[in-house]
């Protein structure tokens, strides 16, 4: 290579953001590029980096050549650089006909009629939240408002009682900032699974409300099976950090650009139709989820490069939706953005489960914040959270300079 090189498995090298600089250059002239193994390189293997839009959506909208299980003789797989033994019984590491199964069984709880029923609660939480707000006193946004909201939302969904929220919100953010190779250390998600087979088995004692009871009382059409405690456990582990910490990054880096970006803020608060289009730019601005990786499972070629069967093939999303080919003025923060063929929710069969929630959850805290007629501003300097799969916001200090 050539051009400016950053070990992508590595996640320090992501302590200060997403390196645009580096994915720019690949864009251009490597756009399928081979990341030889370093000593951070997870399983001491090499992988294929995808960064144009249009490649990227190959390797999504074709999962019999790129899987999202495992391939060959490989016996992990799965959507990290890492290989992971729980590839083939996890959603997201998944492919059908299984995975179908699955997603069918999870979409029973997730319908738009329970999601729409989050809206009031959420709203009221929210605008609570922005009324505590006090002119002239500086806080971290990313954990006062950015993480309450989704955390407050995901529990909800899932039934998790008002006393254990913040517990496993800290378990979250701990396994994430914990160098391990995978998007959360092991030892963190073993408590979070045995959080979760416990509340399992309330669920299964006393049905409730809330989406995940639902899951875990739904039975499969064509059998009458349900979802076994394994396939719950994975789930709600998956879901938990999935649905709170990637909105909670897309909510601060958010507020970032709107703070780096003043005139888009007036614009929303001068006309506040504009919100469903600013959702979507602020989707595509931060993709919290910046790649994911498949397993060839056969010999191919992508954009000229010979891909071998067995081959982790990691696309990045973040680049894809920084590509010039598709998006005008790519780096530039535009809320009246139209069309937006962002990418920052995936594509195809593993399309984000959770993605009208995070278009709710998003929607209402900006609403109600420009709704509110404060006036933020920065009081310090934004700290990102060193992982490279979930780029983030771990700090950012902000202030109340006038309150309406």
């Amino acid at each position: 290579m050539t051009g400016p090189y950053v070990d992508l498995s590595d996640s320090l090298n992501f302590v200060n953001g997403y390196p645009h600089e580096f994915f720019t250059w690949l864009r251009e002239h490597e756009p399928v590029y081979w990341h030889e193994p370093t000593a951070a390189t997870p399983d001491g293997e090499g992988f294929w980096v995808v960064s144009r839009y249009d490649d990227v959506n190959a390797v999504i909208m074709n999962p019999k050549t790129y899987s999202s299980d495992k391939a060959g003789e490989r016996t992990g797989g799965g959507t990290a650089i890492k290989d992971e033994v729980s590839a083939g019984r996890v959603l997201n590491q998944t492919d059908d006909p299984y995975h179908r199964r699955l997603r069918d069984l999870v979409n029973k709880g997730f319908t738009v009629k329970a999601i729409n029923a989050l809206e009031e609660e959420l709203s009221r939480r929210t605008a609570r939240l922005v009324e505590d707000l006090k002119a002239g006193e500086p806080f971290n946004f990313a954990e006062r408002v950015s993480r309450e909201i989704p955390t407050q939302a995901i529990c909800i969904v899932l039934g998790v009682p008002e006393s254990d929220r913040m517990m496993l919100c800290e378990w979250v953010e701990a396994g994430i900032e914990k160098p391990s190779g995978s998007v959360i250390s092991l030892d963190y998600v073993k408590k979070i699974r045995s959080y979760a087979q416990t509340l399992i088995d309330d669920k299964r004692a006393h049905r409730g409300d809330d989406i995940f009871s639902t899951i875990v009382h739904a039975e499969f059409e064509a059998d009458g099976s349900s979802l076994n405690d394994y396939e719950l456990r994975s789930f709600f582990s998956l879901l938990f950090p999935a649905g709170a910490e990637t909105t909670t990054r897309s909510i601060s880096g958010g507020l970032l650009a709107f703070l780096e970006h003043p005139e888009q803020w007036q614009r929303l608060q001068a006309d506040p139709t504009l919100i469903k289009t600013a959702v979507e730019e602020i989707v595509r601005w931060t993709t919290p989820s910046v790649y994911k990786r498949r397993t060839a499972t056969t010999d191919t070629v992508l954009s000229g490069r010979n891909i071998r069967a067995g081959d982790k093939v990691t696309f990045w999303e973040m680049s894809a939706n920084r590509d010039d080919a598709i998006f005008e003025r790519p780096f530039e923060f535009d809320i009246t953005r139209s069309p937006n063929r962002h990418i920052g929710f995936g594509a195809g069969v593993h399309f984000c489960l959770g993605a009208a929630l995070a278009r709710l959850e998003l929607s209402i805290v900006f609403a109600t914040l420009a709704r509110s007629g404060l006036a933020l501003e920065l009081a310090g300097e934004p700290e990102w959270v060193p992982n490279n799969r979930l780029v983030g916001l771990k700090n950012l200090p902000v202030r109340v300079a006038a309150k309406a």
